[in-house]
């Protein structure tokens, strides 16, 4: 009887933060709850799942849906419950755009086709769906507020209308849309926007050149307040959201609950890594501004410091290609912002999820599973030299 009332999970993006930690999540829950776990990307994570429950299947859904159809309509006959986390990342909006709707109405036109069982979709979308990455908006954040107009540059939107769409064509699963804020966590591959891992290696490479890690944003965000996403956080409230009678159609704000400020969270990184972190001497955006700011262009400094990443990882641990991981456009955008993305997380509170995390706590525990899976040096080894 339990097994009937089981659930089966297909996940997409697995190699990604976020669609890493939901299976991460899901494989700790009790097999009476979900039976079987299918698992997708384009490419297989390089270490495998080894929960008898994981299946992994590659798939490319910017490939023909006929294709795709074919491919999964065997393996995802039982599926229950779909989990969209896929991402293509281009710094351009229009080629974002392209290439995400595409990404999106291929899945979900393949789950409704081959999902005779589906009972709920899941897409997670993000603050930019506010127009965060724009300028100064209204903080903090709320799932009801209005859509700005976005020209038609925005691909949450389309994602979003799209699902409501084709939910009313067979009108017998629901859904929920999860917006997170600045995600952080572990992810086995290369990631488009990784503010906690670049973090990491500028720190590390500044302590190699005997040189303190000065912060590249600017005066305003330096004393400003911000919030994060922890992606086992993220993954606890997708798959609890997903799993309520009381969530069907809705959407959800998700951050850590706490918020924190720049300066002092960067120094305490800083001092994880053993790196001198001193207080600025700032030329820019002392106030609220609505461009970007940077005393130091990441990508300029970038350019010629991967013989340095290599001196680190000779002398410590690590992996070379690390340094390719580094997402320093982001990095850029993330520090050089001079207005808020605050989120609220109160209509997930009202709805029933409870779960806090403090977030230079999740900081220093994605970094402990960066340093587990060897990607940066250990912080023992760091410590107590080589």
């Amino acid at each position: 009887m339990g097994l009937q009332q089981s659930k089966v999970a297909f996940v997409t993006g697995a190699n990604g933060v976020s669609g890493y930690a939901i299976v991460e999540h899901l494989i700790r829950q009790p097999k009476e709850e979900w039976s079987k776990i299918i698992v997708s990307s384009r490419r297989p994570p390089p270490t495998p799942w080894i929960d008898p429950r994981v299946e992994f299947v590659a798939v490319d859904f910017l490939n023909p849906v006929e294709k795709i159809v074919v491919r999964l309509t065997k393996i995802c006959a039982a599926v229950t419950h779909a989990f969209f986390t896929s991402y293509v990342h281009y710094n351009d909006f229009k080629i974002l755009r392209d290439r995400n709707v595409p990404l999106f109405r291929n899945f979900l036109d393949t789950v409704d086709a081959v999902c005779p069982a589906l009972q709920r979709v899941s897409l997670q979308t993000g603050g930019k769906y506010y127009g965060v990455h724009l300028g100064p908006v209204k903080v903090p954040l709320e799932e009801n507020f209005p859509r700005y107009d976005d020209q038609g540059y925005n691909f949450y939107y389309a994602q979003e209308d799209y699902l409501r769409e084709v939910q009313k064509r067979r009108n017998s699963w629901s859904y929920n849309v999860i917006r997170p804020n600045a995600i952080n966590g572990f992810a086995p591959h290369a990631n488009g926007m990784s503010e906690a891992l670049t973090i990491a290696i500028y720190m590390l490479i500044c302590r190699e050149l005997n040189e303190p890690a000065n912060f590249p944003g600017n005066e305003y965000f330096w004393n400003s307040i911000d919030d994060n996403s922890y992606s086992p956080s993220l993954a606890d409230l997708t798959v609890w959201a997903s799993s309520q009678d009381h969530c069907r159609d809705e959407a959800f704000n998700h951050v850590n609950g706490d918020v924190f400020v720049w300066k002092y969270l960067w120094q305490d990184v800083a001092e994880y890594f053993g790196v001198d972190a001193p207080e600025p001497t700032f030329k820019k955006a002392a106030g609220q501004a609505k461009t970007l700011s940077n005393e130091i262009d990441m990508i300029e400094w970038a350019k010629d410091k991967r013989g340095v990443w290599e001196a680190v990882v000779q002398k410590y641990g690590g992996k070379v290609e690390t340094f390719d991981w580094g997402t320093w456009g982001f990095f850029n955008w993330a520090t050089g912002k001079s207005w808020l993305t605050i989120s609220s997380i109160n209509k997930a509170r009202k709805f029933g999820w409870n779960r806090h995390d403090k977030t230079l706590e999740t900081w220093i525990e994605t970094y402990r599973s960066f340093e587990n899976a060897g990607v940066i040096p250990s912080h023992a080894a760091l410590t107590w030299g080589n």
